[in-house]
């Protein structure tokens, strides 16, 4: 097994992923899977997706994006191809996309870019027998903040972006939000590498680009019609702070959407050994709960 630096920029979701960065994961018979299929051309950059689904049943199935970390300039879809098998195994279909990174692409690029992955998989609903209306997203670090800003932005036509299949919804059901931050503004000093990571994405710091922070910032985007959330976070992350997810779910429960957090006593960001089944455990058992019931 390869082994990679336990950074926030893996932005991975357990380290049981770490298994190298291959062509395809161990698929097994009850499972098809693609990979390389093109979702938009943004700006001729040609975004790809893998995708993993059950190879028998007629579906509809319920099915789950992940989005994958590295502090919005890094990072490879493929990180998410073993988790879309098991999921698959379970009855999904699972996607592990890749979007436009910094410094090259700033934000809301990465934005528009999840935004039109989900519109294209309700696209293709039929092609890949999806239920349209049991849509889930997760991801690890920056693809947690993604994923969740998926959760609070539902119709907001500034991030959708020109990314194809604008005719359908970019709304989703339900967000595993894994260690990503909810505000940015309060990043700076709490985090290791915010002072790196975040001026590549906004085009500059908190003394000159506050408001795109803000803007950036899941927690301040919460409304009543925000998707139901678990976030996973560990005790001591040094590159986000627990309180970020505190902070997200307390906002979630006072606008009345239903949010749990599980906080694992010592974790740090990239989750091992039994930290990394408890979240994976609790991944599997909240989409159940959310997309299959």
């Amino acid at each position: 097994m390869k082994t990679f630096p336990m950074l926030a920029l893996c932005g991975l979701l357990f380290v049981s992923s770490l298994t190298g960065i291959e062509a395809a994961p161990p698929v097994p018979e009850s499972v098809v899977w693609e990979e390389g299929i093109e979702y938009s051309n943004p700006e001729d950059t040609h975004l790809q997706l893998n995708l993993a689904r059950p190879k028998t049943g007629d579906g509809p199935f319920p099915t789950v994006l992940c989005i994958h970390g590295g502090g919005f300039r890094a990072g490879k879809r493929e990180s998410y191809d073993t988790l879309c098998v098991k999921l698959a195994e379970r009855g999904y279909v699972a996607a592990t996309m890749t979007y436009r990174l910094a410094p090259k692409h700033k934000f809301p690029a990465a934005v528009h870019d999840t935004k039109a992955a989900v519109r294209w998989l309700r696209a293709n609903a039929a092609k890949y027998k999806i239920n349209p209306n049991k849509l889930g997203v997760t991801g690890g670090s920056a693809g947690g903040h993604l994923a969740q800003f998926l959760g609070v932005t539902a119709g907001v036509p500034q991030f959708e972006g020109s990314g194809g299949n604008a005719n359908q919804s970019s709304a989703v059901t339900c967000v595993v939000n894994v260690y990503g931050p909810s505000d940015f503004t309060k990043s700076y000093g709490k985090s290791v590498d915010a002072h790196e990571v975040l001026p590549l994405w906004f085009g500059g710091d908190l003394s000159t680009h506050k408001a795109l922070h803000i803007q950036g910032s899941p927690l301040y985007w919460v409304t009543p019609n925000a998707a139901p959330t678990l976030c996973i976070h560990g005790t001591e992350d040094k590159y986000v702070a627990h309180e970020q997810a505190v902070w997200l779910i307390d906002k979630l429960k006072a606008a009345t959407v239903e949010a749990d957090l599980l906080t694992l006593e010592g974790a740090g960001h990239g989750f091992k050994g039994a930290d990394a089944e408890k979240a994976e455990a609790a991944l599997f058992e909240y989409f159940d709960k959310r997309l299959k019931k």
